[in-house]
């Protein structure tokens, strides 16, 4: 970059100032009510950990465009691939005339993505795209029908994958009808499971086979698909054991296991993949957020016998594996290579949980703290005995914590959960003041 972004907090002007609030009437003016600003401060430049706003405002990045840009923005390496791509050229369409860097990304998601089989590559633009292409992927090869997902999944606002989607608002409120052959099951989420979370791996494993066995038949299902840790739905962690027992049962009774990593990939969770922490191995695993540094990529890996079993043409689309998108892709990866971000990750995880630790340890509506990694969260009720959610509260301490600068996402079905997904280059002393911020938003809130 050609001016570097001192790493610290700035506020000039209330946050949002007067020339993002110029720029959001513009928005407002201009763009469907439908697409939605959590923090209306406009920004024009970004690098580490630091956003600045249209105000001069330097914001403190906890949500990285929500696990995207993982390398931080303004990433150099990122900067000087993008920079070459585009000068050589944009786009061609892989379908029509190919390229090294979609070959190369699709190298890498093999090599990188769990298991040591003979895998295949076909790359996207979003994570919505990638896990439809999953399920049609599944569907044929294994000539069944139905596909079984989680409570509190969220795995798109495409058709049909907000028919696996579990949340209403904003999500699927009067979008449908949905896709069909698209069954629901309960998450093994222990801080909520009925029997308490010492029971909750195997009575979650047995009734949900029960429930596939029932509704579904085992003959009719194609695949189950989770997130390894759920995203939207609340950063739900489950139970140790339970996914390799859920992915041990698929492969006994011929049923594909999908892993939806759009969200813990790419060394968000501390490793390169979440699953990779379970011992767990996918038939079929989708990816995008962070595999691009900020650039719209996505890609679906899977066993070579399953993904080559598609007919010439039935994978593609017009801008999938664009060649400016892989060059970001590479250089991303490069960097967390090099870097370690995975560790990197474990050391902000080490940070974050510290100071929530102590948050607990004062307020009671602090009911669970949860995640791996860099992908954190704490799940606020009204009350630790019956677990209320605490939702206005949740939305109380984010609204006073972007007044401070400092950018924060909430999540969860119930709308009570805080999630921290700052980027994995951010320093040690934006994370301290950025809890520090929301130890204050906390204390004027509750």
């Amino acid at each position: 970059m050609t001016t570097p972004i001192e790493q610290r907090r700035i506020l000039r002007t209330a946050i949002p100032g007067p020339a993002s609030a110029a720029l959001h009437e513009r928005k407002l003016a201009s763009v469907s009510a439908g697409v939605s600003t959590g923090l209306p401060a406009y920004v024009v430049a970004g690098q580490g950990g630091i956003l600045v706003d249209a105000d001069g405002n330097q914001l403190i990045d906890f949500g990285s465009g929500i696990a995207v840009t993982s390398v931080g923005n303004g990433n150099q390496r990122v900067i000087d691939a993008v920079s070459k791509q585009i000068a050589e050229f944009t786009h061609t369409c892989f379908m029509v005339n190919p390229y090294e860097q979609y070959v190369a990304v699709a190298e890498k998601l093999n090599e990188l993505t769990p298991g040591s089989h003979e895998k295949r590559t076909a790359l996207f633009n979003s994570g919505a795209e990638a896990v439809e292409n999953a399920v049609k992927v599944a569907r044929h090869f294994t000539g069944k029908d139905g596909i079984v997902a989680f409570d509190h999944a969220y795995h798109g606002r495409t058709n049909l994958t907000l028919a696996m989607t579990a949340k209403n608002m904003p999500y699927k409120h009067r979008f449908g009808p949905f896709a069909s052959e698209l069954y629901r099951v309960p998450m093994a989420y222990p801080y909520r499971w009925p029997g308490g979370p010492q029971h909750c791996a195997d009575e979650a494993f047995n009734y949900i086979v029960d429930q596939i066995h029932a509704q579904i038949g085992e003959e009719n299902t194609a695949a189950v698909i989770i997130e390894p840790i759920q995203g939207e739905g609340g950063f739900i962690v489950p139970p140790a054991g339970f996914l390799k027992e859920l992915a041990q049962w698929c492969a006994a009774n011929n049923i594909l296991f999908i892993a939806d990593e759009v969200q813990s990939g790419f060394c968000r969770s501390g490793d390169w993949f979440a699953s990779d922490y379970e011992g767990i191995v996918p038939d079929l695993i989708t990816t995008a957020k962070g595999i691009a540094g900020g650039m719209p990529l996505s890609g679906l890996t899977g066993r070579a016998d399953i993904m080559d079993t598609i007919h010439p043409g039935g994978l593609g689309g017009t801008y999938g594996g664009n060649p400016v998108a892989c060059a970001a892709a590479l250089a991303s990866i490069e960097t967390m290579e090099e870097l370690n971000l995975a560790a990197r990750a474990r050391e902000i995880e080490a940070i974050l949980r510290a100071d929530l630790e102590k948050l607990a340890a004062t307020y009671p509506q602090v009911g669970e703290i949860r995640g791996r990694g860099a992908m954190i969260a704490m799940e606020l009720v009204t009350d630790r005995e019956t677990k209320e959610p605490a939702a206005a509260l949740t939305a109380a301490i984010n609204k006073a914590c972007h007044a401070q600068g400092l950018v924060t996402l909430t999540c969860g079905t119930l709308g009570n959960v805080f999630r921290f997904l700052p980027p994995l280059v951010i320093s040690d002393d934006l994370l301290h003041e950025g809890m520090s911020i929301l130890a204050d938003a906390f204390a004027a809130s509750v």
